[in-house]
């Protein structure tokens, strides 16, 4: 049987509630141990273990102030009791198995000036502790990623509606036939045979190697070439194009600008036209005078909004206006000078007698796109080299700089040692202007594409320059590292030229939405474009009408542009 349960004394106070005074019951208590501390809790704090052995037991060893008694610190030190008088022995002579140094924390502030001879803070490594350590990261992690997609889903879109306008305004009397979602254009895929060249005009300069060596600490000023004229002559203003259309030889032309634009349309952000003329059985891809296409767009695909004022130095039209500047400066400045040029069958169908023009040579040449439609495109090659006896056809583009607290990367500390991460970074911020480039390069098969790095002297001074560094990539190895693909580019051209061929005959417009990832067709009176739809009018002094006694050419010297001079009167 199981013996009963003795609860033993219990005192009872007279006098009031509670247990009776210490020296009324010292008799009742006295077999209690003494010199045992009380720890007090609260009710909002977590009861875990009652010895914590990952403390640091050595603060204070040999340190001025520190405390020798380290233990004593502890709620649970009997140490001072009779009652437990093995506890001193067992705390002398434990030793500690493990010992690894704890882990330093990923987070939280760092004791630089923690010294050995200084005290240490405790560092407590229990399960809440290491538990509250993760659920933070995971927190931040979750906030993080939360943010990225707002940026890239959400903020994107909100600054083509707040920024962007239409590149050109759109008349109330404009019947729109048809609209196409980007999402369309990803899909397509054509294959076409290698071009054959009809007829080759102008002249090259040779490339100047010593530009491949240029460095950020040996950087060279870019100089300016008003003297030289650069001619953005659009399809049906051409001679050549005319001719070849009399002859016959094709029943889709256009130019390697404008089909660029076409092939590279999924990746704008900026809104762009090209107006479509049906004629006949042919079909011509042309573009405004004062078009966007004959600017250069920066920072395009980036996440960063430009300034919205159009006089800002870093707006998106200033910025075009410079970039344009830069780069018809640069072809110039990297060739040798000396005369020595390569002329071609034909002399540069936009020049006068005696004018001084940019070294440009242009190909007229011609794709099957099924048994009873070709495509004839004018395309530019800007320069030569001859290595080992060959003639080598060289693009020559430059990227620019204007501020490094846009971009986020400095050109002068990185060009050098991360040349990847700045190509990456432009790459990022724009998409549609390198894949523009390497488009034209595909199209006029040039061996090699120049790409020059630009920037700023200063970044509040828009007018001088630097260069920076030179890089060559070929075309084709370049497409592939960008991702562009040549048979969507030519099913997009393909889709396209196939939806305008089944319209009748007149003037239509593409235009891509500034604000949705797609394009709308538009048909438009006959006199549209003729003076009263130019978005950016060109000054007074740049509207001179060409000599009289050349009239072939007088259309085309009417949209010569200077962009120099253009960019001193926008900033005036």
């Amino acid at each position: 049987m199981v013996g009963g349960f003795e609860v033993g004394a219990v005192p009872f106070n007279p006098d009031g509630w509670g247990p009776p005074d210490a020296t009324v019951t010292a008799t009742t208590t006295s077999t209690l141990p003494l010199n045992v501390p009380f720890a007090p809790f609260s009710r909002s704090e977590k009861l875990g273990r009652i010895a914590d052995f990952t403390r640091n037991l050595n603060q204070g060893q040999g340190g001025a102030g520190g405390r020798k008694n380290a233990a004593s610190d502890s709620v649970f030190d009997f140490t001072a009791d009779d009652s437990f008088p093995s506890a001193a022995d067992n705390d002398s002579s434990f030793r500690l198995v493990d010992g690894k140094p704890p882990p330093r924390p990923k987070f939280g502030p760092k004791w630089r000036f923690n010294q050995h001879n200084r005290p240490q803070l405790p560092q407590r490594r229990d399960e809440e502790v290491e538990a509250k350590k993760r659920e933070a990261e995971k927190e931040r992690a979750r906030r993080d990623r939360h943010y990225n997609q707002n940026r890239s889903n959400q903020n994107q879109p909100r600054r083509e509606a707040a920024v962007f306008k239409s590149s050109v305004e759109i008349q109330p009397e404009w019947n729109m036939l048809d609209q196409i979602p980007f999402s369309t254009f990803t899909k397509l895929s054509f294959s076409v045979p290698e071009p054959e060249d009809l007829i080759l005009c102008g002249g090259l300069e040779f490339y100047d190697k010593s530009f491949d060596r240029i460095t950020p600490k040996a950087e060279r000023r870019l100089e300016r070439f008003k003297n030289r004229n650069f001619f953005k002559v659009t399809t049906t203003d051409d001679p050549v194009i005319r001719r070849l259309a009399n002859e016959d030889k094709a029943t889709v032309f256009a130019t390697d600008n404008i089909l660029a634009t076409l092939m590279c349309a999924t990746r704008s952000v900026y809104s762009w036209d090209i107006v479509v003329q049906r004629v006949g059985n042919k079909l011509f891809f042309d573009k405004r005078d004062g078009s966007q296409l004959d600017l250069l767009s920066v920072h395009e695909t980036s996440q960063e909004p430009l300034p919205e004022a159009k006089d800002d130095i870093n707006s998106a039209y200033s910025l075009s206006v410079e970039a344009a500047y830069i780069n018809q400066n640069f072809s110039q400045q990297v060739l040798f000078r000396d005369g020595n040029k390569v002329a071609f069958d034909e002399p540069n169908p936009f020049a006068n007698e005696g004018e001084e023009v940019a070294s440009v040579a242009y190909k007229y040449r011609r794709w099957k796109l099924d048994d009873d439609m070709h495509l004839v495109a004018r395309c530019e090659v800007q320069s030569v080299v001859e290595v080992n006896k060959q003639r080598s056809f060289l693009t020559l583009n430059a990227l620019n700089e204007f501020d490094p607290k846009y971009s986020g990367v400095d050109w002068r500390q990185k060009l050098e040692t991360q040349r990847g991460a700045v190509l990456a970074t432009e790459l990022k911020n724009n998409a549609n202007k390198l894949a523009k480039w390497t488009a034209q390069a595909l199209l006029a098969s040039a061996d090699m594409m120049k790409l020059g790095y630009v920037s700023r002297v200063h970044p509040r001074d828009h007018f001088n320059h630097v260069i920076l560094a030179v890089v060559g990539y070929k075309p084709k190895d370049f497409a592939s590292q960008i991702n562009l693909n040549t048979s969507n580019m030519w099913g997009i051209v393909k889709s396209i030229v196939d939806l305008c061929m089944k319209l009748n005959e007149g003037k239509y417009v593409l235009v891509k939405d500034p604000s949705k990832p797609q394009v709308r067709i538009y048909e438009v009176p006959a006199d549209a474009f003729e003076n009263d739809y130019v978005e950016e009018p060109l000054p007074e002094e740049e509207q001179a009408q060409p000599p009289e006694e050349n009239a072939e050419n007088a259309e085309a010297n009417g949209v010569t542009n200077d962009v120099e001079d253009k960019e001193i009167d926008v900033q005036a």
